[in-house]
């Protein structure tokens, strides 16, 4: 079972199957918002939208605190757009 861990002390938002981490997307924190800047899935995952539930984590996170979100991720900067 695919399992989304969000990690602020770390900037990021962690996908675990099991025990074992296979994606991670990482964001750089400023005054008023997050920028994501890198999101990564294993092969052996790709396509099966675990990429876009870590942006989603980062976004709903930052909503909590009252964060913007923006991205330099290609990826996640697609996500973001089409909401």
């Amino acid at each position: 079972m695919i399992k989304i861990v969000f990690d602020k002390e770390k900037n990021m938002s962690l996908a675990y199957n099991d025990n074992v981490k296979i994606g991670e997307c990482n964001f750089i924190e400023n005054d008023g918002y997050w920028n994501i800047i890198h999101t990564e899935v294993s092969n052996l995952y790709q396509g099966k939208g675990i990429a876009r539930k870590l942006v989603e984590s980062i976004v709903a996170e930052a909503e909590k605190y009252n964060k913007d979100v923006m991205a330099d991720c290609s990826y996640a900067k697609r996500v973001i757009e089409k909401g």
